[in-house]
């Protein structure tokens, strides 16, 4: 079970490290535009923006991959369900404000991790 939770937690992580890579470097790319749905003068106009929100992403990425690494068992699961559910409550307000499938493509990797952390301990 600990090795399918460490892949779902990574897989989680590798999913945020990728939208920080789209929103902080590919945000006005033909890659990024076409991703997000965007014009070429609303990337332009947001890439600012886009780049903080790719910082975020950043870090509930590297919150998990602390959680994969960290030495003390019961912290490492802490971390888990912190940074699982800061993920959640994004994607749930992603999909609320922004666009539904935020909610699908971020919310449920990381429930489906949660649920295997539960069920698992």
């Amino acid at each position: 079970m600990n090795l399918a939770i460490a892949v779902l937690v990574g897989l989680v992580a590798l999913e945020h490290s990728y939208f920080l890579v789209l929103e902080m470097f590919l945000w006005t790319t033909p890659k990024g535009r076409k991703t997000f749905g965007l014009s070429e003068q609303f990337a332009q106009d947001s890439k600012a923006l886009a780049a903080n929100q790719g910082l975020y992403n950043g870090f509930l990425a590297a919150g998990l991959l602390w959680s994969l690494i960290h030495p003390d068992p019961h912290f490492a699961l802490q971390l888990q369900y912190f940074f699982l559910g800061c993920v959640l409550v994004a994607a749930a307000f992603g999909g609320a404000t922004v666009k539904r499938t935020i909610l699908f493509v971020q919310g449920i990797p990381a429930l489906i991790a949660l649920l295997v952390i539960l069920i698992g301990k």
